[in-house]
């Protein structure tokens, strides 16, 4: 798409911004979404090899690909096709593709969205059962979560993580990207805090992976990220705030209520997880 568009490229259309008619909820909303969640790569880390070389790699050139892969394409939307506010909606791009190149470029750019996004999908699963196992394994979540199937994945994480994003089906596309970036924002919080305190408490813990900064410089590089989540829970709606707050209120709820759960013996726990004595870091 890009090559096809190079004879209708205005560049001039790439400095024409009405900020009075911009929609900064919505658009830092949509610009954290697209760029959060570098996080959960976390959670993988015990499974992945020699992460210390790894990882920083990874990181590095995922980071290159996903900024470029934002850039180039709004480039060639905005200096390629006259402007048209109206008309920027969701699939917009593919639109683009059949004005610049045809049918066949705006069926490749589907077909590409779809395996993409079930891509995203599969990755941010992977990422969220092997949470939900790691705790299980830990003692805090019934064992249940820690059985894995015979290929080594958690079948149990798998079936109630996909389970979360049905039930957020009701919402729009806009709602639900504004509400996980709300509890989004509280868990990276609540990471920052760890980060540190452990830091201070344990600093000769083995880990898979050391952020290679001392105390002084984790507090620091916590510092500018924590600024903007500010900006982005200072900018939700009410009814983001209300529907993150239940899902909060159901967290704080289900601490005791688990711990209750293992003194009675309802469900069974790895190891003893003692988790009425686990407080919030």
């Amino acid at each position: 798409m890009g090559l096809v568009s190079i004879p209708k490229l205005e560049p001039s259309r790439w400095f024409v911004v009405d900020f009075s008619n911009v929609d900064w909820g919505l658009y830092l909303n949509t610009l954290f979404w697209n760029l959060n969640y570098w996080d959960s790569i976390s959670t993988l880390t015990g499974e992945v090899e020699n992460p210390n070389k790894t990882l920083p790699k990874a990181l590095f050139y995922a980071l290159i690909l996903v900024v470029s892969a934002y850039f180039f394409p709004l480039l060639i939307g905005t200096g390629a096709v006259p402007l048209d506010r109206e008309m920027w909606s969701d699939g917009y791009f593919s639109e683009i593709a059949k004005l610049l190149g045809g049918v066949w470029l705006r069926s490749w750019i589907q077909v590409a969205s779809a395996l993409s996004n079930m891509g995203m999908f599969v990755a941010e699963m992977s990422s969220d059962s092997f949470q939900l196992l790691g705790m299980a394994e830990r003692g805090m979540l019934p064992e249940i979560f820690s059985k894995r199937s015979r290929h080594g994945t958690p079948l149990t994480g798998i079936i109630f993580s996909a389970s979360g994003v049905i039930l957020l089906s009701w919402l729009s596309f806009q709602e639900i990207v504004a509400a996980e970036n709300f509890l989004y924002c509280f868990g990276m919080i609540m990471e920052f805090i760890a980060f540190v305190k452990l830091r201070i408490e344990y600093p000769a813990a083995p880990r898979p992976y050391k952020i290679p900064v001392g105390t002084v410089g984790a507090i620091l590089i916590c510092i500018p990220p924590t600024l903007l989540i500010l900006v982005v829970l200072a900018l939700a709606s009410l009814k983001v705030m209300a529907i993150s707050s239940v899902a909060v209120i159901i967290g704080l709820i289900m601490q005791p209520c688990l711990g209750y759960a293992e003194k009675k013996r309802w469900f069974r726990f790895s190891i003893s997880s003692d988790l009425s004595s686990i407080h919030s870091v």
